[in-house]
């Protein structure tokens, strides 16, 4: 790569990394597109050095959600698991030849349709804010949380696995649907859950990337750029998530999947 594409990837990963902790997201949704249509990588291998570097984003900014005793930890004991079982068979599924070679716009397609559908959600919430009091005002019960932490869990690791992402940009608007979860808890046990869900998907993703071939040291010379940025910009992006308004931090999500969906779809439809 060029000089300027690796100045790219340093400045890419501190905003991912504020987003992401901002967010509950890994911030792969930003990185991903910028490593395939800035910098020229394969889909397969962003993916994979794009979950290296959530594991560096969550561990920072669950720390700040737990300082501010934001987690629900009835949600994560069962988010968690589900997840981690979940990611596996996402990874698996995306290492099937339908998503190889040209096949790899599939996977940005997908992705990029149900972005469209997360930010209909989060447009119509911030256009009703008698829907936004509503959510926060929801059912939290233990039983239900933890019950829907399972079904999140599974949903975030699958299609994390699958496209190379965190999760949370999944597990966060999921928890506001199925739960009616409040976005700053929602943020929160995503960040926490993400942790374990990225590492177990991270490992394995590079592992059939080697096993195809690929050097392992690609993915981490990206991860290795991005990294420094990404979990400076988390750790301060936990903290802004308790303390700017919480239609802000709505707003700011409806942008950027506005921004990922679009990417997406372009790259998927080859212009």
């Amino acid at each position: 790569m060029e000089l300027y594409q690796w100045i790219t990837l340093a400045g890419t990963g501190l905003v991912a990394g504020l987003l992401g902790g901002l967010l509950g997201i890994g911030g792969s949704i930003i990185m991903i597109p910028v490593m395939v249509l800035l910098c020229g990588q394969g889909q397969h291998l962003a993916q994979g050095a794009a979950m290296i570097i959530n594991v560096c984003v969550a561990i920072p900014a669950a720390v700040r959600h737990f300082q501010a005793r934001a987690v629900r930890r009835e949600v994560i004991i069962t988010m968690i698991p589900a997840a981690a079982v979940a990611v596996l068979c996402g990874v698996a599924v995306s290492d099937l030849a339908m998503f190889h070679g040209v096949g790899e716009r599939r996977l940005t397609g997908l992705f990029g349709l149900f972005l469209l559908y997360v930010l209909y959600r989060n447009v119509l919430v911030l256009l009703r804010p008698a829907e936004e009091l509503r959510i926060e005002r929801g059912d939290l019960s233990p039983s239900r949380n933890r019950l829907g932490g399972l079904v999140v869990g599974g949903l975030a690791g699958f299609f994390g696995g699958l496209l190379g992402i965190g999760g949370g940009i999944i597990a966060v608007p999921a928890q506001q649907v199925l739960m009616r979860m409040p976005i700053r808890n929602a943020v929160a046990d995503s960040a926490a859950a993400m942790i374990c869900l990225s590492l177990i998907g991270a490992t394995y993703k590079n592992y059939h990337l080697v096993e195809q071939g690929v050097s392992l040291g690609r993915p981490l010379a990206l991860a290795a750029v991005l990294v420094p940025g990404a979990v400076i910009g988390a750790y301060l992006g936990g903290g802004l998530t308790h303390t700017v308004p919480t239609r802000f931090v709505r707003a700011v999500l409806a942008i950027l999947i506005l921004a990922a969906a679009g990417s997406m779809l372009w790259r998927c439809a080859g212009l």
